[in-house]
């Protein structure tokens, strides 16, 4: 039974004297159950609309195909809601409130014992700081906070949308690690929406590429890594130039590095590697590595939609909503 079903789901913003805007056009996404499933796109490809649907936080257009744990959305959302945790967003809690009284609030109000919260803090690597007030912890601090929140009721589904945003290199280890030990645990799948390639490609086992609401690739990181790979390959050998001509001799498309060094080429849409071994050693010329380029997501992203990669590094802080257990 896969966690998240979403089948041609459209969703239109009106604005006035404009034409309507689509955030999401005929968009599929499927998330399997268990371990962590990114959701990559530039910012304003739709993610956070997605997730807004999926939590019944906004209506999508018509009457499309929506299934959460296996429930229709909406209307199968409140026999499942309670399995779900979701931090969208900058979460709120009061500032003056150590994180332990803030949590043990959130406990009270959803019927969850005391003990659980003390489980969580040690879940996010907050037992040492839990006396301390939220508004004296650091931005980082605060993420995990809000994602101990959202693990309050022990969800079968846990939604986090840019939990990263605004945090500083430290603050987005601390909280890539908590991500990798929760879909290490094997008991919650996670869906992280993030516009950071390097996030998705370092946490996750599976990804959805969103591009202008729609979904444009899915599946295992590593196919869908596979799917950018140019074939190219790097050499070092003791005579470059002479390389060089060699290998262009015979065909191979073959360029300098963007620092060159007298020893290096990259050699292009390589089919066997092992033919550039054997036409340089025919001509005295004998490696010293020979090394395939191993593509990365922003290549991937590229070959899939020809647009601009999401960003490298955070583009700021999100925008505060509700604290971080919206479900």
């Amino acid at each position: 039974m896969p966690a998240v079903q979403m089948t041609a789901v459209s969703k239109s913003y009106r604005r006035r004297g404009r034409p309507p805007q689509k955030a999401l056009d005929d968009l599929d996404l499927l998330v399997e159950t268990g371990g962590v499933h990114g959701f990559l796109g530039p910012n304003g490809s739709g993610k956070t609309t997605t997730i807004r649907v999926l939590l019944g936080l906004v209506a999508a257009d018509g009457e499309p195909d929506i299934r959460l744990l296996d429930r229709p959305v909406p209307a199968g959302l409140p026999d499942v809601i309670g399995s779900v945790g979701a931090l969208v967003e900058t979460p709120l809690f009061t500032p003056g409130f150590s994180g332990r009284l803030n949590l043990q609030l959130l406990a009270e109000a959803a019927g969850v014992p005391r003990s659980r919260v003390e489980e969580c803090l040690e879940l996010v690597d907050l037992t040492d700081r839990a006396r301390d007030r939220f508004k004296g912890y650091s931005l980082g601090m605060k993420q995990r906070l809000g994602i101990a929140a959202a693990l309050l009721k022990r969800p079968r589904l846990l939604i986090l949308d840019e939990p990263s945003n605004g945090l500083d290199p430290a603050g987005i280890r601390d909280v890539r690690e908590l991500i990798r030990r929760l879909g290490r645990d094997g008991r919650t799948t996670v869906l992280l929406s993030s516009h950071l390639l390097a996030e998705i490609q370092q946490v996750c086992d599976s990804v959805s590429i969103l591009a202008k609401g729609r979904c444009v690739a899915a599946g295992p990181v590593a196919d869908v890594l596979a799917r950018g790979a140019t074939g190219d390959v790097r050499i070092r050998v003791p005579d470059a130039a002479g390389a060089a001509a060699v290998l262009a001799g015979a065909g191979f498309a073959v360029s300098p590095p963007e620092v060159p060094d007298g020893r290096t080429l990259l050699v292009h849409r390589v089919a066997a590697p092992g033919e550039i071994t054997r036409t340089l050693a025919r001509h005295e010329h004998f490696l010293e590595e020979l090394t395939p380029l191993t593509p990365d997501l922003e290549s991937a992203f590229l070959a899939l939609t020809g647009d601009q990669p999401p960003a490298a590094v955070p583009q700021g802080a999100g925008t505060p909503t509700a604290p971080g257990s919206r479900a």
